[in-house]
């Protein structure tokens, strides 16, 4: 038997990916080079925008060609699904699963498994699908959550609705994890949640985020620690000492702002205003001057007027992110804004969206422009026609000429020049000790 996995979505869907994989490897089934050679199709699917949920009804016409070669293929859908897409979604998988029930999956694919082994069969029991082992797949950069769903409620997402509400991981759990991959040579470890300011351990209340960062820093080995996504709400003084401390804990931080106006954050139900927003990363900036600083936008609120997203604009002029994740407005239903009348035209969407881009465009030049001339410590993580690219210290994306077998090892580059999304520079050296 053999599998085919596709993920949309963020870092939290790509890792749970990872324990997908390694559940149906240890049933039995091996992945399969390509898709046609699959007797079981799994789709991870993301909900936050149309257009994620339009890549997987574009996927029918590849299903339907596939079933009609090999009548015993069967898919599966799971990922964050909306009740009202589950619904439509039936009719073209053969079953739709809760991600969150992943080790009940055998259940619906026991007459074409083999036994489950120990200490397999615990975690089965449990129901708790963090205790699986995953099969990484993004060497040297791994993904491990400390917390799944959200209790914020912002107007436009859909998280707390197909994620369900915060659960928290026990914070032993996720340093064995961190511990494990240490172990394995992975040089990044990404912390995930959606809020990851809300973490608090289970089994100790005296351990909040800061803390469990502290702890993962202590981990004996040379790798970086990033985390996503904070909220600008929950931003503690503390997060920011901790950050500015802990040496593996690296100068980058997504810290997403949505609009620059407060009358539109308040219909979102951010729970702060600009002028909050922009203290905080002034004590942000204060602690750590070195820090690469991004946010996500969203352009097309409904009920933004133009006045209103030229506040947004005058935001992005002053604050000079590094990088922004800037998305048109997407309708969500059950959420709190699909109630709202979408009254910016798709048009109107993109001319905004151009805007911004070009005010990041020059500001993220200008921030690049400061590292030619010096040597940056770089992560190697692919290569692609005929570079090896991959990412600095300072979440900067570099390229540079060199042997494919120096991917997932850390390299000293001497930078030559700034590109808006990145640098490229020269192979000055391996990084054999940590900075």
């Amino acid at each position: 038997m053999k599998y085919s996995l596709i993920t949309f979505g963020c870092q939290m869907n790509k890792s749970d990916s990872e324990r997908i994989a390694a559940l149906l490897e240890n049933l039995g089934y091996k992945r399969a080079s390509k898709i046609d050679e699959a007797n079981l199709i799994v789709v991870n699917m993301c909900s936050v925008r149309q257009s994620a949920v339009d890549r997987v009804y574009g996927l029918q016409p590849i299903f339907k060609t596939l079933k009609t070669k090999n009548c015993k293929l069967q898919t599966i859908l799971t990922g964050c699904i909306l009740k009202e897409d589950r619904k439509k979604f039936a009719q073209y998988f053969d079953y739709i699963l809760d991600i969150k029930k992943l080790t009940k999956w055998p259940n619906f694919l026991s007459d074409q498994t083999i036994v489950i082994k120990q200490p397999w069969q615990s975690y089965y029991e449990n129901n708790n699908y963090f205790k699986i082992e995953p099969k990484y797949s993004s060497f040297p950069v791994g993904y491990v959550p400390i917390s799944n769903g959200c209790n914020n409620f912002c107007s436009y997402c859909v998280v707390p609705y197909v994620r369900g509400p915060l659960v928290c991981r026990d914070h032993r759990e996720i340093l064995k994890e961190v511990k494990k991959i240490i172990e394995k040579g992975f040089k990044e470890i990404w912390l995930l949640g959606q809020n990851v300011n809300d973490y608090q351990s289970p089994t100790d209340d005296s351990i909040n985020f800061p803390k469990l960062l502290r702890m993962v820093n202590d981990i004996p080995g040379d790798f970086w620690i990033r985390f996503t996504s904070p909220h600008p709400k929950d931003f503690s003084e503390e997060l920011i000492e901790t950050m500015s401390r802990c040496k593996k804990v690296t100068p980058y931080l997504n810290l997403p702002i949505q609009s620059g106006d407060n009358k539109i954050l308040r219909k979102m139900n951010r729970n702060y205003t600009i002028e909050y927003y922009k203290n905080l990363v002034k004590k942000i900036r204060k602690e750590i001057p070195d820090i690469t600083l991004s946010t996500d936008i969203i352009v097309g609120f409904p009920g933004e007027t133009r006045k209103q997203f030229e506040n947004t604009v005058k935001l992005f002029r002053e604050i000079k992110f590094d990088m922004a994740y800037i998305a048109q407005y997407s309708s969500r239903p059950g959420t709190a804004a699909f109630k709202i009348k979408e009254d910016v035209p798709k048009e109107e969407k993109k001319r905004r969206e151009k805007i911004l881009t070009e005010i990041l465009k020059k500001t993220a030049l200008a921030k690049n422009k400061k590292y030619i001339g010096k040597t940056e410590k770089v992560l190697l993580t692919e290569y692609k026609k005929g570079f090896l690219i991959g990412k600095s210290f300072h979440y900067k994306t570099a390229k540079l000429e060199g042997s494919r077998d120096l991917i997932g090892k850390f390299i000293k580059m001497k930078i030559t020049q700034a590109l808006p999304w990145g640098l490229k520079g020269e192979l000055i050296k391996m990084a054999t000790k940590p900075d």
